[in-house]
């Protein structure tokens, strides 16, 4: 697996004040596409259709993927966006590459897990 780049921690943890503001603003445009029916990994209206009968996409979903494209140009994979999850790939100390989670709440990044790991296997930055 390739990356565009890998953060060090604390490169990381310096854009995560920018970062944080757009993944807020991802999540809240993602409640709002789904307020109006609109599915943003399919990329279409729920049923195929939006309102009354329109194809478009909703303005939101545009702003979304504007955002979306800012982060991935900087490296960052965004996981989730109901839960506001992303990741930062980073090179540990032994040259494995892990990410880096941060989770829309949480005051700095404070956990990691592997690569084929998930949310639910992050462990501490003590253990990095």
């Amino acid at each position: 697996m390739e990356f565009k780049h890998l953060f060090t921690l604390e490169e990381a943890q310096a854009a995560l004040p920018e970062v944080r503001t757009k993944l807020a603003e991802m999540v809240e445009l993602k409640a709002l596409c789904d307020r109006k029916g609109y599915d943003v990994h399919r990329h279409q209206y729920f049923g195929g259709m939006g309102p009354n009968g329109q194809k478009a996409f909703p303005l939101e979903m545009e702003q979304l993927a504007e955002i979306a494209s800012e982060l991935d140009d900087l490296g960052i994979q965004i996981k989730d966006l109901d839960k506001g999850l992303i990741d930062f790939p980073h090179r540990r100390a032994n040259g494995k590459i892990v990410f880096l989670c941060y989770l829309l709440g949480e005051p700095a990044i404070v956990a990691w897990h592997t690569i084929e790991g998930s949310f639910r296997t992050r462990k501490s930055l003590d253990a990095l």
